[in-house]
């Protein structure tokens, strides 16, 4: 993606188009490994050296609000930033913290019989992601 895609992408998401949100849906998308907001604050730290934390991290959570990106919870409870936000499951290597995305529509279809089946829950299932843990 160039610049002008991810201005679209702002607009698109009826988000206000500033140098910051660029640079920070930026980062967050040139990453290949679901990075953490401290990462993400170092990689842009060289283009904007004074930007405040704080608005990293308003702007990650209105991005993933808005569904530019998704939260991923590890199991040392550390919020990662997963820029495809299409369905898909996620591997998970506790001991290096490591996080890759996993895509099985086997298993989609598989998970989305085994919960009509079980309708009786009470719940409305909006999407579904596996972490599976390895």
């Amino acid at each position: 993606m160039n610049i002008s895609d991810y201005k679209n992408l702002l607009i698109k998401h009826q988000l206000k188009v500033t140098p910051q949100r660029l640079t920070i849906l930026e980062a967050v998308r040139n990453f290949n490994n679901h990075p953490t907001a401290e990462m993400i604050i170092e990689k842009i730290k060289a283009l904007y050296p004074h930007i405040a934390i704080g608005t990293v991290y308003k702007t990650l959570d209105t991005f993933a609000q808005k569904g530019l990106i998704s939260k991923v919870k590890t199991e040392r409870d550390v919020m990662r930033y997963d820029p495809k936000v299409e369905p898909h499951h996620h591997l998970y290597v506790e001991e290096t913290d490591h996080i890759e995305d996993y895509i099985d529509p086997e298993l989609d279809k598989l998970l989305e019989n085994y919960f009509k089946k079980k309708s009786n829950l009470g719940f409305k299932i909006k999407s579904m992601s596996l972490h599976i843990n390895t």
